[in-house]
């Protein structure tokens, strides 16, 4: 053993006396690179000497120094936004001249285990660099996505501190279960996408078709998020601060009826359906004039409730290395005090990558990132567990309910007082803890064959905390007793990649190859602990609670899975391209016999610009390519059992016996044992132009079908056991995408321009043999064959009733058929519905369907406009094709206490009956208007919208003021997040509030200032 030890250091040491000989003959290279049309200086362009895996970049004048073994060494200059350039050692001494690259055909897009030249891409990829993240007051990185990318749709939903993470959607929804795309970091699934740190991020690609999601199989169906981080780079340590503080304030807040109004409509109400009047003239009086604040209050629940937030974000990098090892390393704190009372988040981030050249043979990689995430959220003494409750209860609790009484004690209605539930400080905690560690070693074999072993570790940790204070509203009224539901969730896992890249070039050819061996173990605990009846509110050990409350609950699962992978990419000529992959994955999610899938694709290029019969175009036409792709993938993380096909048993049962009650066991589902992967099958073809020097255009059409679904299967009663699940389902997803950018510089003047748009239609294709499915959660939504997933199914809206006749009318025609679904009288104000199948009845078969929550269209405008040291941009976004019901908490009805109506029923059919924008005022238990009562589409609402997602002034300090304080850059910026939307909702509500009670917490705007300085 110890002789094999030595034969091992003495092959190391052989190894680096070998790269140590390579070095012979060194010479030093000293120049500047500046912008080829201005003369200005570069700073920051990096020159690499490929041979040796080293380089450095230039500083703030632009001059660089490196020393190689040779002046036949090769060197290639490179910046983003200019073209790259190589020559020789020999000449690269003096004055280096870079060109702008507006086509960016060399510029390289990472993709699975690698990178490509963007001129050579055959799949549908897209990706940004860290620029377009810069310098964002934003929480996440989802949300930032949001408009910039076609295909890639992002919906916001809330606000809420640590959990305002986007629902992203690749290419449409392509499943009935768990629909979100595969992200890893640095090549290592990390689940820390939405606590990363914008400002470490280097580049984010989107690989959107089967040809350039294949590398990762049954988990890339839903597309593949591929996030780098930024790397050091040869030269002296460069250390840069980006930090901004920021105010906010919620994007909108429904309109509200003051006291007076709503006790006038209220009475109303109740005089339609012939009950008496609750509020008097005096009454309305009071609360008009405000003379009588705790009788007849006009309370404002939101100004209670809400506040400015504030939020700042701090980020220190420091980077720099020479030929042998080269570092970055950051620190970030993110602190958010959220809008509403007892929100806030706190986060601390921590990452280093080392890169190591060990010989000519031998590198190294290591990254160490660590996120500590704690947040907090409101917590309700009624359904609570969140800040939902609390911010529907604002919505719905009525004005003249007072906050507080004379007394000091608090106004309630039958649910409580939200107000006293955030005066509690009870609350939902959260803290986490995410560590990701990888190494990586390259072994150089041969000249353009390497090997690389790649270990990653994770780990996830998170402690919750949900709280729940007793409170003594007031004499006659008190809350439950308290309680704690604590918790602790724990999963890591091992990751382990070996992969073969090769790489040769031969006259016109060009061929690289790639085969992997992948292996993961995933390993899962949770943990859970209840008491209640705490002596105090303060007392909150779970020990001191009452231990005949106790309840505990917990278990731990494992998952593991192995896979190999191979690429094999062919380019002939820069002019035709071919790429094909291939991955098997065997999951222990399944049975043996079933745990094998294996996912191909292929996909070609044609560069017809290089073609000599394109020649005369060569001087307006820089690119044009055809590209076309097939694929398949596959979807293992559908659902949230680990073992779908596994019988398993219920503890949780009793049983009499002995004349008592015994614990026992029981069965309540049946498994399948070939339950397998959902498959994705898709097909593209893809144009991509550039010309002139300043414009890009890409054009895709995507066919992606999804077969395998797994969904419940409807048993008999006779069966026995619960629905079980099955491969059954299918759908469909077509859509193209379109992006175009423009770049240009003249004179003093910059302009960036990207605009992108998308569009995807979804279809049910097949449901297991039954017709449709009612949504669990929203009876008026359904996934029925042949319409969009998740269409809204309802009456249709017809106007009202103008006369107490015409309502007659209509009841005598359809009231005494079979089926007629009214059970209330119509009166005039009231909707009227359609008979859509013309078979002269009313009934349940006349309701249609109807669009859906999923836009169809999607785009984004990007604009940077730049003069001396000044710079503009904007971000627009937006999204059309989409609709929503929002039920009577958001408009409000007359039910007393517990509603609030908006400002929309000043514009009803009893105000307005020539022009209504809603019904006749109505009780609300009494009326076939109320949705509750009837969902018809007038209460289906248009959710398009455009928002400023992003605006931004900056300005950097001239470079002669700062170089002589040593400072590289200094930059100084306001921006404004979700300044400006426009929508057509009659009520004001965000439209990309997913909640249709309106109860989620708030989207924000954000004003913030900043400042970027490097060293």
């Amino acid at each position: 053993m110890r002789q094999k030890k030595n034969l091992f250091f003495l092959l190391i040491a052989m190894l680096l006396c070998c790269g140590n000989a390579f070095a012979q003959n060194p010479i030093t290279v000293k120049g500047i690179v500046v912008d080829a049309k201005s003369k200005e200086p570069l700073i920051g362009v990096s020159i690499s000497d490929k041979s040796a895996q080293s380089g450095t970049v230039t500083g703030i004048d632009g001059r660089f120094t490196l020393t190689v073994a040779s002046a036949n060494t090769t060197l290639e200059f490179s910046y983003i936004g200019y073209s790259s350039r190589t020559l020789p050692a020999s000449q690269a001494n003096g004055t280096i001249q870079l060109s702008e690259d507006t086509g960016q055909l060399d510029e390289v897009v990472v993709v699975g285990y690698g990178t490509q030249k963007k001129a050579n891409l055959t799949g549908s990829v897209s990706q940004l660099e860290s620029k377009a993240l810069a310098d964002r007051p934003i929480q996440n990185v989802s949300s930032a996505l949001q408009g910039l990318m076609p295909g890639v749709t992002v919906t916001a939903g809330q606000g809420r501190p640590g959990q305002d993470g986007g629902t992203i959607r690749v290419r449409g929804t392509g499943t009935f279960n768990t629909a979100d795309p595969y992200v890893l970091i640095d090549g290592v699934e990390s689940g820390t996408m939405n606590s990363l740190d914008p400002n470490d991020i280097e580049s984010i690609s989107v690989l959107k078709d089967a040809a350039s999601a294949a590398i990762y199989g049954s988990k890339a169906s839903n597309g593949v998020i591929l996030i780098t981080t930024k790397r050091g780079k040869s030269g002296k340590p460069r250390v840069s601060y980006t930090g901004y503080v920021g105010m906010q304030k919620a994007t909108s807040t429904i309109d509200r009826l003051n006291s007076d109004e709503y006790a006038e409509m209220y009475n109303k109400a109740l005089e339609s359906d012939g009950k008496p009047a609750r509020f008097s003239d005096d009454d309305i009086k009071l609360f008009r004039d405000g003379s009588d604040p705790y009788g007849h209050p006009n309370t404002n629940w939101y100004d209670l409730a809400y506040r400015t937030g504030v939020q700042t974000q701090h980020n220190v990098n420091i980077s720099g290395g020479n030929e042998a090892v080269r570092y970055m390393a950051s620190a970030g704190y993110l602190y958010q005090n959220g809008i509403l009372k007892n929100t806030n988040r706190n986060q601390m981030n921590a990452r280093t990558n080392l890169d190591i050249t060990l010989s000519k043979r031998f590198t190294a990689r290591m990254n160490l990132a660590f996120v500590n995430n704690d947040y907090e959220d409101a917590n309700a003494s009624y359904a609570g567990g969140s800040s939902d409750q609390i911010i529907r209860q604002l919505n719905i609790v009525a004005p003249w309910i007072p906050n507080r009484n004379a007394d000091g004690s608090y106004g309630t209605v039958s649910d409580g007082n939200p107000i006293a539930w955030l005066d509690a400080s009870q609350y939902v905690k959260r803290k986490n803890s995410n560590f990701t560690g990888m190494v990586a070693l390259d072994w150089t074999i041969l000249d353009g064959l390497v090997l690389t072993a790649q270990e990653a570790y994770t780990s996830n940790r998170q402690h919750f905390k949900d709280f729940r204070a007793f409170i003594q509203y007031n004499p006659n009224k008190a809350s439950e007793p308290n309680s704690l539901d604590e918790r602790v969730y724990l999963w890591d896992r091992n990751n382990f990649d070996l992969t073969l890249n090769y790489e040769k070039k031969w006259g016109l050819h060009q061929l690289k190859a790639l085969g992997g061996w992948h292996t993961e173990k995933y390993n899962y605990t949770y943990t859970k602990m209840y008491r209640k009846n705490f002596p105090t509110n303060e007392t909150t050990d779970i020990d001191a609670g009452d231990a005949s409350t106790q309840k505990n609950e917990g278990y731990t699962r494992e998952l593991a899975m192995v896979s190999f992978f191979g690429r094999v990419n062919y380019d002939y000529a820069g002019r035709y391209l071919f790429e094909g992959n291939v991955r098997g994955d065997a999951s222990s999610r399944f049975a043996k016999g079933h745990r094998w899938g294996y996912f191909p694709s292929f996909s070609a290029g044609w560069r017809i610009s290089e073609e000599a019969f394109m020649e005369s175009a060569k001087g307006w036409l820089n690119n044009l390519k055809i590209r076309v792709s097939w694929g398949q993938l596959g979807n293992q993380d559908a659902l949230s059992d680990y073992y779908p096909y596994l019988n398993t048993y219920n503890l949780d049962s009793s049983y009499p016996f002995g004349g008592a009650l015994q614990s026992g066991y029981y069965q309540k589902y049946y498994r399948k044992e070939d339950i397998s992967w959902e498959k994705s099958r898709t097909y593209g073809v893809g144009v991509d132009l550039a010309f002139l020097d300043r414009f890009n255009l890409s054009l895709d059409y995507y066919d992606r079908k999804t077969t395998g679904i797994i969904m419940d299967v409807g048993v008999p009663t006779e069966f026995g056991l619960e629905p079980y699940k099955d491969n059954v389902g299918s759908m469909v997803n077509r859509g193209f995408e379109l992006n175009i950018s423009y770049n240009d510089r003249w004179g003093d003047w910059s302009l960036q321009a990207n605009a992108n748009t998308a569009f995807n239609k979804n279809e049910v294709l097949d449901l297991g043999g039954v017709d449709y499915i009612v949504d669990k959660d929203d009876n008026n939504l359904r996934r029925a064959v042949g319409q969009q997933m998740n269409a809204y199914y309802m009456y249709k809206a017809d106007g009202f009733f103008q006369s107490d006749a015409e309502a007659k009318a209509y009841m005598d025609k359809y009231a005494g058929n079979e089926g007629y679904p009214f059970g209330r009288p119509f009166k005039a104000g009231d909707i009227r519905y359609v008979d859509t199948n013309g078979d002269g009845k009313m009934d349940a078969n006349d309701r249609v369907y109807c669009n859906s929550s999923m836009p169809k269209w999607t785009y984004g405008l990007n604009l940077t406009l730049g003069w001396k040291d000044f710079d503009l941009g904007m971000i627009w976004t937006g999204a059309a094709g989409a609709s929503r019901v929002y039920n009577q908490e958001v408009f409000g009805d007359f039910r007393g206490d517990s509603s609030h109506p908006s400002t929309i029923w000043r514009d009803s059919w009893t105000y307005n009956p020539s022009n209504p924008k809603m019904p006749a005022i109505y009780n609300a238990n009494y009326s076939n208007s109320a949705p509750q009562t009837v969902m018809s589409t007038f209460w289906l609402q248009n959710v398009n919208y455009i928002r400023l997602k992003n605006l931004q002034l900056g300005y950097t300090l001239p470079k002669n003021l700062v170089k002589r304080a040593g400072i590289e850059r200094v930059r100084f910026y306001l921006s404004f997040e979700n300044l400006l939307t426009f929508d057509s909702l009659p009520v004001n509500i965000d439209p990309e509030t997913t909640s249709n009670r309106g109860s989620s917490y708030p989207l924000i705007k954000t004003h913030s200032l900043g400042v970027n300085i490097t060293f």
